[in-house]
């Protein structure tokens, strides 16, 4: 009996010796590495606070920060603290605080005591030299597949430029310029563009000499990307040609059940410097004057997103009232049979070189002439034919110049288009009295022959 507790008791101080050796070596190895990070953000508007913190181990006692490999400040730990972290605050971030940071700790119940050093952190701070100017070559509306170059000047030479996009998870880009010809931009390619490159870019600049020292944050740039879903459709009510002082809507139409529309006017072969969105797909232009002539497109995307449709079928807006009116006649004259052809003449005593002939109530836009004698006398000659009844109705026209194509003279007097069938009629009344005149003699002659056939002459 005595025997079996002895050696109960030699087994249970064998386990403790192998615990504690086994505690000692866990004792024995390093603390684990802390990490450090800035609160709000480790880029930092000249003169606002922010809080760097330490997160390491719950043995921590004491923690260190350290700033370009030089000890800077300690953080106690309470000791009624179960955290594993503690921070260290910047009331006023200056570039003489910006740098870069690390941080340790040490645990007195661990034989080795410190921690290694943190991954270091970047600490920046901004605002301190005049903002950069950034913009986008050939432009920031860009459709998905092409390229486009983010471009960012400054006054100063031989610096480092840095391209953020705002929310995006990528780090900045950075471009060294060690020109020395004053305002050589920086240059960011974004090629080719896709939908993930939609968003607002702003950039920076630091002197090579001091890394941690920004510049003022430049304007933002929207880059926009069109192209990703099917264009929409535009229209015009009343009409696509208006006169001067008339009330006109565009209307942006599709069935992508888009969220916002935006309207651009063409500017020759530039593309739009960027798309304005707003909720309605009605755009109300109000009483038109000589301003609003021109082509437009519109654009449909989703909310809260940088893509946007293909844009749709150029519209051409006309500005009639601008000059003197014209005068319409047809050749040869206003009534005309079924399917012959008539011509619309129209014609200026002031120099026109484009005539514009129109329909009312035709949905259609007016058909237009360009003339290449621009001596006079200034006549358009409009054919139309073979007539039908569609082409009945009240025409006027008018006249421009190529100078300023969307901008018209007043309308000419109206002149009422008759299509008649008469001459159809008349050509089936004769048809059937020819039949009628065939038929009777045929009738007449099967009479006498029926008369010959039962009373034959008998010799």
């Amino acid at each position: 009996m005595g025997g079996s507790i002895r050696n109960a008791t030699l087994f249970a101080l064998l386990c403790l010796a192998l615990c504690r050796g086994l505690w000692n070596q866990v004792q024995a190895g390093p603390p684990p590495k802390p990490s450090i990070w800035a609160d709000p953000a480790p880029m930092v508007t000249k003169g606002s606070s922010v809080t760097i913190w330490c997160q390491g181990s719950l043995q921590a006692d004491v923690y260190y920060l350290y700033r370009e490999g030089v000890y800077t400040a300690t953080g106690k730990k309470d000791l009624q603290d179960s955290s594993n972290k503690t921070s260290f605050s910047i009331e006023s971030m200056s570039s003489q605080t910006a740098g870069l940071y690390q941080c340790a700790y040490h645990s007195h119940r661990n034989r080795n005591g410190w921690s290694e050093r943190s991954d270091p952190l970047r600490l920046l701070v901004t605002g301190v030299y005049s903002a950069p100017s950034l913009s986008a070559h050939p432009g920031p509306v860009v459709a998905s597949g092409e390229n486009v170059s983010l471009l960012c000047s400054s006054e100063f030479t031989s610096v480092t430029f840095h391209l953020l996009k705002e929310g995006g998870a990528d780090p900045p880009r950075h471009v060294e310029s060690r020109s020395h010809h004053w305002r050589e931009p920086a240059v960011f390619p974004v090629d080719p563009v896709n939908t993930s490159h939609g968003g607002t870019y702003r950039c920076y600049y630091n002197p090579h000499f001091y890394p941690y020292v920004w510049s003022h944050p430049s304007g933002p740039l929207q880059l926009e990307v069109t192209g990703v879903y099917k264009e929409p459709s535009l229209s015009a009510q009343p009409g696509s040609l208006v006169l001067s002082g008339d009330n006109l809507t565009l209307q942006c139409h599709s069935e992508a059940g888009f969220d916002r529309f935006a309207l651009t006017r063409d500017e020759g072969l530039t593309p739009p410097q960027n798309l304005h969105g707003q909720h309605s797909s009605d755009f109300p232009l109000g009483h038109v004057s000589h301003t609003h002539g021109g082509q437009y497109r519109c654009y449909g995307r989703h909310n809260l997103s940088y893509a946007w449709s293909a844009p749709s079928a150029p519209l051409e807006i006309l500005i009639a009232g601008m000059y003197e009116k014209p005068s319409l006649s047809a050749q040869p004259g206003p009534s005309v049979s079924w399917g012959e052809n008539v011509t619309l003449q129209c014609g200026s005593e002031i120099w026109m070189d484009t005539f514009h002939l129109s329909k009312e109530g035709s949905p259609a836009p007016p058909q237009h002439l360009h003339l290449q004698d621009t001596a006079a006398p200034f006549q358009a000659n409009f054919t139309i034919g073979p007539l039908t009844s569609d082409h009945e109705g009240t025409y006027r026209c008018y006249g421009s110049n190529s100078t300023s194509p969307y901008l018209l003279s007043l309308p000419s007097d109206p002149l009422e288009l008759r299509v008649s069938a008469s001459h159809s009629k008349d050509y089936t009344v004769e048809n059937l009295i020819q039949m009628g005149v065939a038929c009777m003699i045929l009738l007449i002659l099967g009479i006498l022959l029926f008369e010959a056939w039962h009373n034959p002459t008998r010799s």
